[in-house]
């Protein structure tokens, strides 16, 4: 049996969307200049908080330092990368890495990986500290200097 009689649609429906569609490319540029915009400024804020490696290296001497001349040695032995702590014993850090009188800190320079601190004792004697970065920067060596 075959129904006769008008129908809704004749030909059918009609298309909802009549153009081609068309994609925007602006979500896509925000959301990946937005990323670039994000990076940029984490890495000017972890240097502006942090400083430069060097800062670093030459923060971390002045607090290993001073925590030998306050006989804080808990802290200075902290702060010794592995090799030193084996090498050492709580007791014989200041020994060993100790001069005379107040240190100034010199110019840090670069040596491969590793950061060279020079340090200039007040009784006129020089040294060298080692920094290297180990689970965060650590002091790691001493080269005794020149009178």
């Amino acid at each position: 049996m075959t129904a006769q009689g008008p129908f809704l649609y004749d030909e059918g429906p009609a298309p909802l969307h009549t153009g081609t569609p068309r994609r925007s490319g602006k979500w896509l540029v925000l959301v990946f200049g937005g990323t670039v915009v994000v990076a940029v400024l984490m890495v000017v804020l972890a240097l502006t908080l942090k400083g430069t490696a060097s800062d670093q290296a030459k923060e971390v001497s002045g607090v290993f330092l001073a925590a030998l001349a306050a006989d804080d040695t808990e802290t200075a032995y902290d702060l010794l990368c592995q090799d030193e702590r084996i090498r050492l014993d709580p007791g014989e850090v200041a020994g060993e890495y100790l001069g005379d009188g107040n240190p100034e800190l010199g110019e840090v320079r670069r040596d491969g990986d590793t950061r060279v601190v020079p340090v200039a004792w007040s009784d006129g004697t020089t040294s060298e500290l080692t920094v290297v970065g180990e689970d965060g920067l650590k002091v790691c060596g001493v080269a005794a200097g020149r009178r």
